[in-house]
């Protein structure tokens, strides 16, 4: 048995600002030890429920946040980017599950830290249903024909989670105060949760269905302010809806789709620099 990690890091354990998520911040290594020490929670877990192999894949903003040094020597680690399906690097149908950790909930919507890869969208549409970081990830492991057995990180995260995949295991580490506070367990209460939680999600995978996206799907992202569409609309093949600054783009399939949202939403950050 094979099972998949992708692990960002707002939805770890106590982190409640930017202070603990950018490299530049004084809280940003207390924050890297918490990520490591929780991954290496739900790999345990994971080997000692039968898992014969962990591909961990870090998620987080230039994704070489993990201590390589510190994760369990078992596991194998994907760090650095670019890489050409991000968050879910590595993925493949040989996997029997994918597990998110440090998860947050979409932009727009209640949680710590709440976005959706960049701070300049508002939201992401697949065909009408709006979705974040986890629904799109989901919907790509679904196209590998891979179920996410557990999503871990603060209870709106948890809740999005629950609202998507039906019968899911999810490990809340933290209660949304507001977007930038929170009431947290210690690393060592959600360490328990996290092992425990692992364990509840390895044995209930039957009951998990992959999140199947359409086959051909209409991406629209609608961005904060029209310059940032504006960017997004360099990309071949995007259109900006009238009246808005929503982009759409019509793909083949859901790969395609998330490759054509890490364009445009790389496009779009150039208006902070212009």
């Amino acid at each position: 048995m094979k099972l998949y990690l992708s692990v960002d890091m707002e939805g770890i354990t106590g982190i409640p600002d930017y202070t603990f998520v950018d490299s530049s911040e004084h809280n940003y290594e207390r924050a890297r030890r918490i990520m490591t020490q929780e991954t290496n929670h739900v790999i345990e877990a994971a080997f000692q429920n039968h898992a014969e192999e962990v591909l961990v894949n870090d998620s987080h903003s230039k994704m070489n946040n993990l201590l390589i040094d510190e994760i369990h020597p078992d596991a194998t680690l994907i760090t650095g980017s670019v890489k050409p399906l991000s968050m879910m690097q590595g993925l493949d149908g040989s996997y029997a599950g994918a597990i998110f950790v440090g998860y947050h909930a979409r932009a727009a919507q209640k949680g710590v830290l709440s976005h959706s890869m960049s701070f300049g969208v508002r939201n992401f549409y697949i065909n009408d249903v709006a979705v974040g970081e986890l629904g799109f990830n989901a919907y790509v492991a679904g196209y590998y024909g891979v179920p996410v057995l557990m999503v871990a990180g603060d209870d709106c995260a948890a809740m999005e989670a629950e609202a998507l995949i039906p019968n899911i295991v999810t490990a809340p580490v933290k209660e949304t105060i507001s977007r930038s506070a929170v009431k947290s367990l210690t690393p060592k209460k959600a360490g328990e949760l996290l092992q425990k939680r692992t364990t509840e999600a390895i044995h209930n995978r039957d009951r998990i269905e992959p999140l199947v996206p359409p086959e051909h799907p209409t991406l629209r992202i609608e961005f904060m302010n029209y310059g940032q569409a504006e960017w997004a609309n360099l990309m071949p093949g995007t259109e900006i809806e009238p009246d808005s600054t929503t982009v759409r783009f019509q793909a083949k399939n859901i790969v395609e789709a998330y490759q054509a949202m890490l364009v445009m939403t790389e496009l779009a950050m150039q208006t902070t620099s212009s």
